[in-house]
């Protein structure tokens, strides 16, 4: 069952990640994406930490399917943390590209 869109926690300018949480049958799970991920779904480099959010949002769709995805393959345990990093998008990035541009890719 996939994960359920739950809250936005904001950007971690330390980790340099952004994070977020998801529900798994009522359990809230932990996630988070690093900024790199993040410019390489949106095709950037370098977003200011203040731009995070927006940028966040404008993928949320393809980062929650991602995640989802991560947990899918590799359940966490209670407390641990699902990590996007810029390897696990490799595919996600050019159908963000093209959702946000309204091309179907079929």
């Amino acid at each position: 069952m996939p994960l359920i869109s739950h809250e936005i926690v904001g950007h971690d300018e330390q980790r340099l990640a952004f994070k977020f949480s998801m529900l798994n049958d009522g359990q809230i799970v932990q996630c988070q994406i690093s900024d790199l991920a993040l410019d390489a779904l949106a095709g950037t480099k370098g977003t200011e930490s203040s731009a995070r959010m927006a940028q966040f949002l404008s993928l949320r769709q393809t980062i929650e399917q991602t995640a989802s995805r991560l947990f899918a393959e590799n359940p966490v345990f209670r407390g641990s943390v699902v990590k996007i990093f810029a390897k696990h998008i490799a595919g996600e990035a050019q159908e963000a590209s093209q959702n946000q541009i309204g091309v179907s890719t079929g």
